[in-house]
């Protein structure tokens, strides 16, 4: 747990503090990329409160959504559909799922002290 957050922490001074910008063309897919990537984040936080946690399928889980999400954000937008609302609709829901049992499971184990 102390390593995911202190990955999080270099990720996000890093990206704070390197001038990597993208078109404003990509910004959508982007913006889907990054919250399939937030679910897997949470996601792995769920399992690891629940003992269940397996690196090689958060790194797969994680780098797998980001570019399927994006894959298909592109894709809908090329062909006139937009795809990305159901990327959008999918991860949002699964993530505020995992950040509800997260937050039952801080408020059981605190609760018990």
């Amino acid at each position: 747990m102390i390593i995911g957050i202190l990955g999080i922490i270099i990720g996000l001074m890093i990206g704070f503090y390197l001038p990597i910008t993208f078109p404003t063309t990509y910004s959508l897919y982007m913006s889907v990329s990054i919250l399939a990537a937030i679910d897997s984040v949470f996601g792995a936080i769920k399992a690891s409160m629940e003992n269940k946690f397996n690196p090689t399928i958060f790194v797969t889980g994680f780098l797998g959504n980001a570019i399927i999400a994006g894959v298909l954000a592109y894709i809908g937008d090329r062909m006139g559909i937009p795809l990305y609302y159901a990327a959008i609709f999918t991860f949002g829901s699964r993530l505020f799922q995992n950040f509800a049992i997260i937050r039952r499971q801080i408020i059981e184990k605190y609760s018990k002290n």
